[in-house]
């Protein structure tokens, strides 16, 4: 056996056919990748099928089944290969870690367990050969180690397993939402592929009012004045030291920084909403601060990930955040499978 499970189905569909695309979902998290190629699939006239999804963070499993369920768990990306359970597919997907070879990490890259998983990823491809793949990474993978990184992963891709690859910087706040995180895509083809090109921005106009709540918030969401001073003494350590870090109150006619899983990810996204009536918090040590300074809620960060309004619900709010930080930005992932499909 060659460690695929064969299904009847995969491998030959056409834009406008009404044919079925099998997607295979590598470190799925919270499922925001198939959903974009799920819609790019309708909107080009195809259905989409997931034959499984790898995934090892529990709640993120919960949240994926939410929505997706009855679609087999594979279990741990490092298990499929030598358990011969890499089902056959269309198009591979996968986000893999990024924290190896974000400019915030340690930077180890390979040097890391999370870093070596992408070759565990390469031998998944080898093994389904599947048509086509998309791959998602942080920016900061374009220019690793000097750009050792990604000589080493293209070459993989190219020389090793023989697809066509091509790979871009994109920005969310350039597809219609209002938040500046730039990630790097990496989408092959089997055969040629040379007519694919990454999408133009579609959307540059949308800003953060445009996903601020309509009603006011609770009043958990409001900063503590213990805390925003803690903050500002921590911004004004890192000033004097010429550094840029501290926390940020959000121009509504801007865009968000990168949401991220970390602390970081709410401090510097923060904004002014002076509607809070009740500041009596439960818990809370210090009281709420009257300068009107909240986090925004899980429900905005959905609506900058171009998510489904509930996406995670059913999860406590730090269980929200760490998925939404980890998520993609779905309007994103759309355009460019369009352009993968069309190719």
């Amino acid at each position: 056996m060659d460690g695929v499970e064969r299904k009847v189905g995969c491998g030959r569909f056409a834009a406008g056919s009404g044919g079925e695309v099998g997607l295979l979902d590598c470190f799925s998290g919270i499922g925001a990748v198939r959903l974009g190629v799920e819609q790019a699939c309708e909107a080009v006239g195809l259905k989409a099928r997931c034959e499984g999804f790898s995934e090892i963070d529990e709640a993120a499993i919960r949240t994926y089944l939410r929505h997706f369920d009855g679609t087999p768990s594979l279990g741990d990306i490092r298990s499929l290969v030598p358990n011969g359970r890499v089902p056959e597919c269309d198009v591979l997907l996968a986000g893999f870690p990024c924290q190896p070879f974000s400019a915030g990490g340690k930077k180890l890259g390979f040097a890391e367990r999370r870093g070596q998983l992408f070759f565990d990823l390469a031998g998944i491809i080898q093994v389904a050969r599947p048509a086509a793949f998309l791959l998602e990474n942080v920016k900061h993978l374009m220019t690793h180690d000097g750009g050792r990184t990604l000589a080493t992963i293209l070459g993989v891709l190219r020389k090793d397993l023989g697809y066509t690859v091509h790979y871009a910087v994109l920005n969310s706040k350039d597809f219609g939402v209002p938040q500046n995180r730039e990630r790097a895509y990496i989408v092959g083809f089997s055969s040629s592929g040379r007519d694919f090109q990454f999408p133009a921005p579609t959307d540059s106009t949308k800003a953060l009012k445009d996903v601020i709540e309509r009603n006011p918030v609770a009043a958990k969401y409001y900063v503590a004045e213990g805390y925003l001073a803690s903050m500002r003494r921590h911004r004004e350590r890192h000033e004097a030291k010429g550094h840029g870090f501290g926390y940020q109150v959000l121009d509504p006619d801007g865009v968000s920084n990168t949401l991220n899983c970390s602390g970081s990810g709410k401090e510097t996204n923060l904004i002014f909403d002076d509607r809070l009536m009740d500041f009596a918090v439960k818990g809370k040590q210090s009281p709420i601060s009257r300068e009107m300074i909240r986090n925004m809620t899980p429900s905005e960060w959905e609506k900058l990930q171009g998510l489904p309004a509930g996406w995670t619900a059913g999860v406590c709010d730090t269980a929200r955040y760490h998925q939404l930080g980890n998520c993609v930005t779905v309007p994103v992932i759309r355009a460019i499978a369009v352009r993968m499909l069309a190719a």
